[in-house]
């Protein structure tokens, strides 16, 4: 069997904690923010986890040696 490649965008996007889950950026920042409270703005801060139906997504087919 051939090697998978892994996709270079979700290089870029993704990285692996420790135990193995999948951190990602946080969604939601990119326009419209005045709509949005101060509160909402800081807890959007950073990355985050991703759910798990994603993780799975990720895992499989854009990082399977990740």
């Amino acid at each position: 069997m051939p090697k998978l490649k892994t996709k270079s965008g979700a290089k870029k996007r993704f990285s692996f904690t420790g135990t193995g889950k999948v951190r990602g950026n946080q969604a939601k920042k990119r326009h419209g923010m005045i709509k949005r409270t101060p509160k909402q703005i800081r807890k959007l801060r950073g990355t985050t986890i991703l759910a798990d139906a994603d993780m799975k997504v990720v895992k499989k087919t854009f990082m399977p040696y990740g």
